[in-house]
């Protein structure tokens, strides 16, 4: 059950987007533009400012450090708190060591303003970048957060041995002025990572657009988890909440707000299912912007259907079996009507994404302007008290998680630095040979989509599906139980279950999860979690990028019955190969 409704918090949202084309001086122009709109909105009230990390992912994010301009942040503002999230914690983006400090240091230039937001990464181009196997990245997150934690408040920091972190004993300086550290989050983007937000005692940052109704649902399963002995913090303190996250664009006119907000939020999206889906990409060559005029209709995010009726907002908005993303765009009446709505249902926080796609300054810094004016005055009164009573209602579930996690260590003897000792140790380690078999894995699977994307381009749906008949889906399904990770399904059991259609013809295929082992046979599932029915062609082309499921599902052309939240993990539970 969630707890007693508080006063929701205000935020915005960096990922710094540029789409093409690009001037020599756009960069620096969008990061100057966007230290202003931080100064607005730190002077009209917002509670927080959030800046993402991610790396190679041109026209969507521009932020590949993010501690730098919070940094120029904190000495352009004086009461905004400055979230650092998400941090990547995956070794070979970011060493442990590295994190603690840059987050230290950033705390202690604020002021103590800082929430340390965490994440592992889950696009192609950051994970093949950087070298992090797709199924070994939340282990990486919970051995770095582990790691990272105690480094904030063991003196010395005591060393660590893992798989992911090999380091000898340090005191890692500076120390956070917060005690025992910054207020922890995580970056979720379904259901089931609400839960192991909860489950780690740490504040859940979620960025799927949900309905004001869905994310209630969210958020008393997160409370239920947190207040029960499921929950072993990650860090050493207990940072409840959850969050979530809006294209926003206001204006007393409402379709004017649209017409200066509504591009922002659709390419935002869009570029969002670029990266995070399968479609191609070449570094320095593919235009997101291009492909988003061009496509945007047919991927879900219809311009034409998002109009001025001076009514309650949705967040996604059908038509006529057209699709599109509404959001937060419209009038501080309609902003504040939805943002009422979240706080009814327990949300603890909104954050709002302005800046996105061709969105201008000036229009970004009169939305927040009146915003600071007409919003945030409706949610203010009464704040403190009520989050003293929410916070004292739940200490007693957060002094019996906190009893259950392992405390700061202290080393039994002095230890003295050996460098020669050290390095010599260093030089010991060796790649284990599961590294080698999930690089080699990896290495198959990319070119299994490369050759996938070769096959579909150009052929008919016809010629697809004479192509791709029982005996070939089942080596694909044959293949696909071949690369579940049992690590990757968290304790999940049960049926999928696949409908695959070929004319008129139909072809039903069930994968059971049990005891962490997969099995397909080809029959209709007796009880699925979820059922997937689609085009045989369609089908081929979703997995090679061609298309993207909610788009599919929006012409009628994919149907998805079951738990529908559940269905983006298939991928990551299958090692990419997923009709999602």
């Amino acid at each position: 059950m969630a707890p007693e409704v508080v006063k929701i918090r205000f935020s915005i949202f960096y990922e710094h987007q540029l789409p093409r084309p690009w001037s020599d001086e756009a960069e620096e122009r969008l990061y100057r533009d966007a230290l202003e709109q931080v100064e607005i909105a730190d002077r009209v009230g917002f509670d927080h400012v959030w800046a993402v990390e991610h790396h190679f992912l041109e026209e969507y994010s521009h932020s590949s450090a993010p501690e730098v301009f919070l940094a120029a942040a904190s000495q352009r503002t004086r009461r905004i708190r400055l979230g650092h999230g998400i941090v990547q914690l995956p070794p070979p983006v970011n060493h442990p060591a590295r994190v603690a400090e840059r987050v230290a240091a950033l705390d202690l230039v604020s002021g103590g303003r800082v929430d340390f937001g965490t994440g592992e990464a889950s696009s192609m181009a950051e994970l093949g970048g950087f070298g992090v196997p797709r199924e070994e990245k939340r282990a990486m997150w919970r051995d770095a957060m582990d790691a990272i934690t105690r480094m904030f408040v063991e003196e010395p920091f005591a060393g660590w041995d893992s798989p992911y972190l090999r380091m000898p004993p340090r005191n890692v300086i500076p120390k956070p002025v917060q005690k025992p550290h910054p207020p922890l989050w995580v970056a979720c983007s379904r259901r089931e990572t609400i839960h192991f937000a909860a489950r780690n005692g740490i504040g859940a940052l979620s960025f799927s657009f949900a309905e004001p109704e869905d994310a209630g649902v969210w958020v008393d399963e997160y409370y239920r988890l947190l207040n029960s002995e499921e929950c072993v913090p990650a860090g050493f303190a207990v940072n409840p909440g959850v969050a979530v996250v809006l294209p926003m664009m206001c204006h007393e006119d409402e379709a004017t707000a649209i017409e200066r907000g509504i591009d922002g939020a659709h390419f935002f999206g869009f570029a969002l299912a670029h990266y995070y889906g399968t479609s191609p990409h070449e570094p320095g060559r593919t235009s997101i912007w291009d492909d988003f005029v061009r496509h945007r209709e047919e991927r879900g995010y219809s311009r034409g259907i998002v109009g001025a009726v001076d009514a309650p907002l949705s967040v996604r908005i059908t038509e006529g079996g057209i699709g599109s993303l509404r959001g937060a765009v419209g009038t501080p009446a309609q902003v504040a009507e939805l943002v009422r709505r979240y706080e009814a249902v327990g949300v603890d926080q909104v954050i709002f994404v302005l800046q996105a796609g061709p969105n201008r300054h000036d229009h970004v810094c009169e939305s927040l302007e009146l915003v600071g004016e007409q919003v945030i005055p409706r949610f203010a009164e009464g704040r403190e008290e009520r989050e003293r009573a929410r916070a004292e209602r739940l200490a007693p579930a957060v002094e019996a998680a906190l009893a259950r996690r392992e405390p700061p260590r202290e080393r039994a003897a002095p230890y003295r630095i050996d460098e020669t000792a050290e390095l010599a140790r260093a030089r010991r380690r060796r790649a284990p040979a599961r590294d080698l078999r999930t690089a080699a894995r990896t290495a198959v699977r990319a070119r299994g989509r490369h050759a996938l994307a070769r096959l579909v381009a150009g052929r008919s749906d016809d010629r697809l599906e004479r192509g791709f008949g029982p005996a070939a889906q089942r080596v694909f399904f044959a293949g696909m139980v071949r690369a579940f990770d049992p690590g990757m399904a968290m304790g999940f059991e049960g049926e999928l279950e696949f409908r695959l259609r070929r004319g008129e013809e139909e072809t039903p295929w069930t994968i059971e999860i049990r005891d962490g082992r997969a099995h397909v046979r080809p029959e209709r599932a007796r009880r699925p979690v979820v059922g997937i029915r689609i085009g045989a062609a369609d089908f081929l082309r979703l997995l090679a990028g061609e298309r993207q499921a909610p788009a599919l599902a929006l012409d009628g052309r994919l149907e998805i019955d079951g738990d529908v939240a559940f269905a983006p993990r298939i991928g990551e539970m299958f090692g990419g190969v997923s009709p999602y």
